[in-house]
């Protein structure tokens, strides 16, 4: 393991994580000292609609996965039509081989409060929640000793700071469902019932939570608004790309030395990632990867000097997602990681769609009979056929998602189904496992 190049070390930009290893990084006490809530008492000082066109300005976009323009988002909410407003935070990370916001809402939730305060009061809202996975048990515990703490010192509740704005927080566990992460299902939990999405349009925007003007955004997303307003927007634009400013926590996971969060500059490569983590592990060489959790189509070796941004990913044939990376060497085997991903998202399908639930189901089960030795040449074309069905007839991005690897794996990776399918390699999965494949 080498150290990494001087160069490749300016990559790192620590802005969402430089209070991480502070410490009591998650106390009030700690996060004032290290300009914490200036930016909310200078944001008090400003119109709302000002605000609004910072974040517009600063070319912010959301880091949940879609990388929708926050301020324009914040810009849809409609003003002086009588009706509350709602922020909501998604915090229901679930995704296989994404994590960067529970550390984030662990080691510095009070930056996630000031971000929602100061964007609650932009839009004009009054009633704010964070919707937190259930199994999150840890960093929901900080996330409302941070909330109790903030409403003490008067940065939540009635009269803040004497400005006349009055803000309600809510911390909301939810029951640990994946499909809760897409907003509108999110939504629905919120309000009491089964975590489904909901046809759209209406949009949030306008018919959210409680059928009221709401923006739902991601927990990376609004803790990066301290700092935007802080610092300015020529600040941030001077991270990133022209098109993907900011800095970004890349989650490295897999085949790599050193695994962990990594904020740099968005536009960084994965060969320069890899070389911030200490290399690839001994004896083990990268063959595929994800560049933004399993939901994301899967790049080879040959990717390894692809701008990690929006653009230059998309370029690529694949999407940024999460910037969950998760690393494959040559000692792993792309068709069953499709396959243990797929697992997943049959599991996890809310079952509302007929492709999605239906199309997992049975795509699962073509998996267990190709691991299983019993594959046939028409079972890739069932996969794929399969996939052509699910992808954009899926009542949400969930069903979307799940399709990803299974193309890519295909497009990249074909002789390794004919392998198994030939009988090159050995089964992965016993005939017991392959009950219930037929």
């Amino acid at each position: 393991m080498t150290a990494p190049r001087p160069e490749t070390l300016a990559k790192l930009t620590p802005v969402l994580t430089k209070r991480w290893l502070s410490p009591d990084a998650w106390r009030i006490g700690t996060y004032e000292k290290l300009d914490g809530y200036a930016a909310l008492r200078k944001a008090l000082k400003a119109h709302p609609d000002d605000l609004i066109q910072l974040i517009k300005d600063s070319g912010l976009r959301g880091r949940g996965g879609a990388g929708f323009p926050t301020g324009l988002k914040w810009g849809f909410i409609p003003q002086g039509d009588g009706k509350p407003h709602y922020l909501v935070v998604n915090a229901d990370e679930g995704e296989p081989g994404t994590c960067k916001d529970l550390p984030l809402m662990t080691h510095d939730p009070h930056s996630l409060v000031e971000g929602v305060i100061i964007a609650s009061y932009a839009i004009r809202a009054n009633r704010a929640y964070i919707y937190i996975r259930g199994e999150a048990v840890h960093a929901a515990r900080r996330l409302r000793n941070a909330v109790r703490e903030a409403y003490a010192k008067g940065y939540l509740g009635r009269n803040i700071q004497g400005t006349g704005f009055d803000l309600d927080l809510v911390v909301h566990s939810g029951a640990g469902a994946y499909i809760c992460g897409e907003e509108t299902a999110l939504l629905d939990s919120l309000e009491g019932f089964r975590g489904q999405p909901r046809l759209r349009p209406p949009f949030p925007a306008t018919h959210g939570l409680y059928a009221s003007p709401t923006v739902v955004n991601n927990v990376g997303t609004i803790a990066s608004v301290p700092y935007i307003v802080l610092g300015g927007a020529d600040w941030w634009k001077t991270m990133g790309t022209e098109k993907s400013s900011g800095p970004m926590i890349y989650s490295l996971s897999g085949r790599i030395a050193n695994p962990g969060q990594f904020e740099c500059s968005m536009g960084i490569t994965l060969r320069e990632l890899i070389e911030l983590a200490g290399g690839m592990q001994p004896g083990h060489n990268l063959r595929f990867w994800t560049p933004g959790g399993s939901s994301t189509p899967l790049l080879t070796a040959e990717h390894l000097d692809v701008p990690l941004d929006f653009e230059g990913v998309a370029a690529a044939g694949s999407i940024l997602g999460t910037t969950a990376t998760q690393i494959f060497s040559d000692q792993d085997c792309p068709v069953y990681a499709t396959y243990r991903w797929l697992e997943f998202y049959h599991h996890e399908s809310c079952g509302k769609c007929t492709p999605c639930r239906e199309g997992n189901y049975w795509m699962v089960r073509v998996y267990r009979r190709i691991l299983a030795g019993h594959g046939t040449h028409e079972d890739l074309d069932t996969l794929l056929d399969t996939c052509d069905n699910i992808l954009g007839r899926s009542f949400c991005g969930l069903g979307d998602g799940a399709t990803s690897s299974v193309t890519s794996s295909l497009k990249y990776f074909k002789q390794d189904y004919l392998d198994y399918i030939e009988g090159r390699t050995a089964p992965k999965l016993s005939e017991k496992q392959l009950v219930g494949a037929h």
